[in-house]
């Protein structure tokens, strides 16, 4: 997670994201640099975007939080039981018409 955290710290300072820069942002938090983490991030964010992929991150985050409202939770917690209640009478049903 670290390695990912250096290179979003690199994007935020306007540095590019390579392995170089990488090994010197990890070196200096005192933790040791894997080198074959460093260059598969290194590879796989060369062809990525990071202001789009953050912000596509950051409204995929904000779509669940306005998708629950209190009223429309409400109302979903009262017809759960009903449409239970009809599903156990109908697996109820089922059962009794095996015994005859």
């Amino acid at each position: 997670m670290e390695y990912v955290y250096a290179a979003l710290l690199l994007h935020k300072l306007g540095k590019p994201v390579s392995e170089e820069n990488l090994t010197s942002v990890v070196k200096a938090t005192g933790a040791a640099p894997d080198e074959v983490k460093i260059k598969a991030l290194a590879s796989a964010l060369s062809e990525v975007n990071i202001d789009e992929a953050l912000k596509n991150a950051a409204t995929m985050a904000a779509a669940p939080a306005a998708a629950a409202a209190p009223g429309a939770t409400a109302a979903k917690a009262e017809e759960k039981p009903k449409e239970e209640e009809k599903k156990e009478e109908e697996a109820l049903q089922g059962l009794a018409s095996l015994f005859g």
